[in-house]
């Protein structure tokens, strides 16, 4: 009874495209040899290099023989081509089960008394019925090797000693280290105290930047959505404006103007007599810059998405809270803020995330500064990410670096997918029932 299906899995188990032969699909089934008889070849060179390199990171560092430099192993090299050879290897055994899916789906068929289609009944079959399949499998391949792989050869970098100044190839071999690289950065003091500080900052940063501009986002349009307010176009126009300039130069423009010792922010409170501020250069004034022109920077944008929902709450709604006699307080209570959280909680959740990895804000306004003598290639307002940067660029500690990249990659994952699934956003489809 299932004679068809039994062979040609089988058949399709031994080699690519026996099955869809057997199965008298002939081009299809030559097809799939080809691309066999290609990962064959290409695994036969480079397999057995490619586990070699994972398991060693490279034997011999490059050497000076006679006066000259004899080229050794580069060990990060090794790595990105071991990594690729054996992300083709996934692909390739992908693609070996779904031929031996499509062999036996075909056998079934026949036993079923139905007859075979022919390649051009094949390509027809995929256009109308598997089209999106097919295509998306095209950028599916492009972000395996241009977005997993990277974030993949990140994560293998923070289980290395890859770092200067001992191990940089080619004149020195990484070696792999397990968790030390971990181990260093939470227990080892001359790390663990800037880990520790700096983390607290994020934390601390990214809680008081989103309730910052998510309030006074709400503040403004509550009050732009007043009855009273004539103009409300041209209030939302000057209140986008801190938005629509380039962040980039809104940020320098700030950093001037915050200057301690030529900006004019510290010259107008002169004229009142006033001293001026260490804005930029003392760790407690420079963290509560960071803050109030992120709240230049942010409100806008919580401002128009407030202002969108406002416009669809139903007036019944709060028609109905008025014949029960609420006040403005109650109602806003009771009526409009639930509803805002509602439509915005997710937004909220996704704004926390991106300010623990605002890396603008704080590098182009403080460049991390103040120096802080205690920390380890950090400064008072260093965020993690902006750490990590400096490790990577600036002190070549990459192990160091992929372990934070890590690290705050475990905060905002969890964090954002134990809130969202908390939200009534996500619990309830609709609202009002």
């Amino acid at each position: 009874m299932d004679r068809h299906k039994r062979n040609a899995t089988i058949l399709s188990i031994l080699c690519m495209g026996l099955g869809q032969l057997y199965n008298r699909q002939i081009i299809k089934g030559l097809l799939m040899m080809l691309i066999e008889a290609f990962g064959i070849t290409y695994f036969i060179r480079n397999l057995g290099n490619a586990v070699w390199g994972m398991i060693t990171l490279g034997e011999v560092p490059r050497m000076l023989v006679k006066g000259k430099w004899v080229d050794g192993d580069h060990s990060i090299f090794i790595m990105i081509q071991s990594l690729i050879t054996l992300l083709f290897l996934a692909v390739f055994i992908l693609v070996y089960v779904m031929n031996v899916r499509d062999a036996r789906k075909i056998g079934e068929e026949r036993d079923k008394g139905k007859k075979s289609n022919n390649f051009k009944q094949s390509v027809r079959y995929v256009l109308d019925y598997k089209f999106a399949v097919a295509f998306l499998s095209i950028p599916a391949v492009g972000i395996l090797f241009f977005t997993v792989m990277p974030i993949i050869f990140m994560i293998l970098l923070a289980f290395t000693n890859y770092s200067a100044p001992k191990h940089i190839p080619p004149a020195m071999l990484v070696d792999w280290v397990g968790f030390g690289t971990f181990k260093n950065l939470v227990a080892l003091k001359t790390w663990s105290h800037t880990f520790y500080g700096v983390l607290t900052w994020t934390i601390i940063w990214a809680i008081l930047s989103t309730v910052t501009t998510y309030f006074g986002g709400l503040l403004v349009a509550l009050l732009i959505n007043q009855k009273g307010i004539r103009f409300k176009g041209l209030w939302r126009t000057i209140l986008i404006l801190p938005y629509a300039i380039p962040q980039l130069i809104s940020l320098l423009v700030m950093r001037n103007m915050f200057n301690g010792q030529f900006g004019p922010i510290n010259q107008y409170l002169g004229y009142f007599g006033l001293g001026g501020l260490p804005w930029l250069t003392d760790p407690f004034w420079a963290k509560v810059t960071v803050i109030v022109v992120n709240m230049w920077v942010g409100i806008p944008v919580s401002m128009l998405l407030i202002l969108g929902v406002l416009t669809t709450i139903p007036k019944d709604l709060y028609e109905a809270a008025e014949v029960d006699g609420a006040t403005g307080y109650q109602k806003f209570r009771i009526v409009t803020l639930p509803m805002i959280l509602f439509t915005t909680a997710p937004t909220l959740i996704t704004q926390f995330a991106g300010n623990i990895n605002n890396f603008n804000a704080i590098f182009l306004l403080t460049g991390g500064d103040p120096v802080k003598g205690d920390y380890q290639y950090a400064g008072a307002t260093d965020l993690l990410v902006t750490w990590l940067y400096k490790l990577t660029l600036n002190q070549n500690k990459y192990n160091m670096a992929s372990a934070i990249g890590i690290i705050i990659f475990i905060i905002i994952a969890s964090f954002s997918i134990y809130n969202y699934r908390r939200t009534k956003s996500f619990k309830e489809e609709d609202m009002i029932q």
